[in-house]
């Protein structure tokens, strides 16, 4: 029987420090320790949804690379980390100033994270995967996480791997102008990609979210998937238009919505499923993401994903 497939992922994920109330983190007396990285976020998401997800990353000789190794492994990913002795693992911290918004701080300048090398991505685990899922972020972090980027397409490209891309913008790691130059040298190697409708037209300069779609498409990806947080979000298809309205929550906290949601879309797409189911699901576990505080705790689990259609507040 073959195998079913895993999604490849890699990146930069850091210890996370989140203030336990709300108002300037000077006063904070309590702060909670976990972990964040958009690509593995999106690997604990699949693997929540029933999708083997692959996450490789570099971490610090330091009890916050422990931390991350050992959080992301108890949520069933398979975990290849590479420890680098001679740099730390990356921090952020996050401040709720008010109870509707936060500030996030980076700590990753010189981190083991940014040094990711096409070394600690071995071909073989590329060409075996279903699915290879990259993101903007990897290449803003470092020359070298660049060119490892750059390795991990190429090498699923000529393995006949499907690659997916998520623009992630990072105001605090480089310019929009910068951003742009890299996002389209990447975005026509890619078959899906997924932007803000800001971040896209970083890359292809501003319109309306159906023609950020149609230009991304044009420059060769099969899907372009545009996210647009409370108004939903569109793909155009192999030319073909699909919509798909937000889940209306209370958010507590946004941050992480935007990984759950590609980790629902990659899920349906992994296992064959159409673009309207994609579409669903990624509404809904972007939904779940806005839930509870933290980067990717609130990810749901596929028996729970019917959750939010109900009205019945306790189930027996």
């Amino acid at each position: 029987m073959k195998p079913a497939p895993y999604v490849l992922t890699f990146g930069e994920t850091m210890a996370l420090m989140r203030a336990d109330q709300v108002g300037p983190l000077p006063h904070a007396s309590t702060m909670s320790l976990g972990i964040g990285g958009s690509e593995s976020n999106v690997a604990i998401g699949l693997q929540r949804l029933g999708v083997q997800a692959v996450w490789c990353g570099r971490t610090g000789s330091d009890a916050l690379g422990e931390l991350v190794g050992r959080e992301i492994r108890a949520e069933g990913v398979d975990v290849r980390i590479a420890v680098d002795p001679s740099a730390p693992t990356g921090l952020m911290i996050k401040e709720r100033r008010t109870p509707a918004t936060q500030r996030v701080s980076y700590y990753r300048a010189g981190s083991a994270g940014s040094r990711i090398a096409s070394t600690d991505i071995d071909e073989q685990l590329i060409a075996g995967a279903g699915l290879l899922h990259v993101s903007g972020i990897t290449p803003a972090l470092s020359p070298q996480a660049e060119a490892t980027l750059r390795y991990a397409v190429d090498a699923a490209r000529i393995h006949g791997v499907p690659v997916s891309f998520d623009l992630n913008f990072r105001s605090n790691l480089w310019s929009a102008e910068e951003a742009g130059g890299i996002y389209r040298n990447i975005i026509p190697l890619a078959d899906i990609v997924f932007a803000g409708d800001d971040e896209a037209a970083i890359a292809v300069g501003a319109g309306e979210p159906e023609e950020l779609a149609r230009r991304i498409a044009a420059l060769g990806p099969s899907e372009a998937v545009i996210k647009l947080g409370a108004d939903g979000a569109l793909a155009l298809i192999n030319g073909a238009l699909f919509r798909q309205e937000a889940i209306t929550v209370d958010a507590i906290d946004t941050v992480g919505a935007g990984d759950a949601f590609v980790a629902g879309y990659l899920a349906e797409y992994i296992s064959g499923r159409g673009p309207q189911d994609r579409l669903s699901t990624a509404a809904a576990t972007g939904a779940f993401a806005c839930l509870v505080p933290g980067d990717w705790e609130g990810f749901p689990r596929r028996h729970e994903l019917p959750i939010l259609q109900t009205r019945e507040p306790v189930s027996r």
